[in-house]
Parts: C-alpha cells; sequence; structure tokens
C-alpha cells in the first residue's frame, strides 16, 4: 500500500497488476460491463446550468484546506464564536480533512463549546440544571431502569459511566470554585 503523501508516488501499478492483485478491481472501468450504462446515457437533469448558482457568503466560512472553494449550497446556521470557533478555524486553515489533527481540533471546539455555553447559562436568570436536564429524574419516574434491563440494549454497558459525564464537571467546577472563595477568603484575613 502506498501511503498518502503530498508527492506523487515513485511507482504505480498498471491495471493489470491492480486486476491480479485486488479481486474486482476496475470492475466498472469498461462502459460495456457495467449495467447502468444505457440509463446514463439517456439520462436528462433539466438543470438549466452546469454548474449551480452559488449561495451569497455574508460572512466567513471555514472551508477544507483541499478544496478550492466552498460548495454552492452551506450551512450557516451557528456561526463560530469564542475560543471553540478560533480552535475550529484553525483546524480548517491548518490541516487536511485527512488528518487527526483535524478531526481532534474539531471535537476539542464542540467540548469547549459546551463550557462556554454552561458558563454563560450561569450569567443568565435561568442556567442550566444538570439533573433534570439530563434525565435523570424521568429514568426514575417513567421506567427507565426496567426499560434498560433484559431488553438488549446496548447503552447498558456505558449506564454506569453517564452520571459521572453529566455531573462530574459539574463538581469539579463547584470544587474549583470552593478552593478559590478559600483561597481568597485566606488571602484577605
Amino acid at each position: 500500500m502506498i501511503p498518502y503523501t503530498k508527492e506523487a508516488p515513485q511507482q504505480i501499478a498498471s491495471e493489470e497488476e491492480l486486476r491480479a492483485r485486488i479481486p474486482g478491481w476496475g470492475a466498472d472501468l469498461d462502459r460495456k460491463d457495467r449495467p447502468a450504462v444505457p440509463r446514463e446515457q439517456s439520462l436528462t437533469t433539466g438543470a438549466h446550468w452546469e454548474f449551480p448558482d452559488r449561495q451569497p457568503e455574508k460572512g466567513r466560512r471555514e472551508r477544507s484546506v483541499e478544496h478550492r472553494f466552498l460548495t454552492p449550497v452551506f450551512g450557516t446556521t451557528v456561526p463560530l464564536k469564542g475560543l471553540s470557533g478560533g480552535i475550529r478555524r484553525l483546524a480548517y486553515a491548518r490541516y487536511s480533512e485527512g488528518r487527526a489533527a483535524h478531526w481532534l481540533l474539531l471535537i476539542l471546539g464542540d467540548r469547549v463549546d459546551a463550557v462556554e455555553s454552561h458558563v454563560a447559562s450561569l450569567a443568565t436568570r435561568r442556567p442550566d440544571e444538570p439533573i433534570t436536564q439530563s434525565g435523570v429524574v424521568s429514568e426514575l419516574s417513567h421506567d427507565g431502569l426496567r426499560s434498560r434491563f433484559g431488553r438488549g440494549r446496548a447503552d447498558v454497558k456505558h449506564v454506569w459511566l453517564d452520571p459521572v459525564l453529566v455531573v462530574g464537571p459539574w463538581l469539579m467546577a463547584g470544587g474549583l470554585v470552593f478552593a478559590l472563595g478559600r483561597t481568597v477568603v485566606r488571602a484577605l484575613r
């Protein structure tokens, strides 16, 4: 197997070598062997364009380094903001979609965005309620526990980890606030 690099590979295998080495390789290269060829030739889309009209860009949009331009239509539901937006911009500007760093930075951006949203909710009149919003109360009141066992559900394997993931960050944040407050009170004495 030839690893993907930006330089061209030194030696490219011929079609015959690939057919001998990989069963079924090139099965659709010869048009007479392709069952959809008659349909492909008579297919008319009715489109009035060779390339579709482009959606106007109202702001800066991220695109992978592999692509010259954005697709004609793209989503604009959540504009990038804060530190999480900077992390996502870095992922798109610097790393190819084929690199793990690209995807790991996007995942990190999602986690940072979750923390930013939780912190922002604390500044509102109705902050997040991790216990009720996680569904723990409905597990106890709507036969949630009974529906988990004896039914072959795949999520039973990690059910013990769910409270740790939901409540753990809140407990850590509370511990940090308590430690910071204690440090400030000791400094003021």
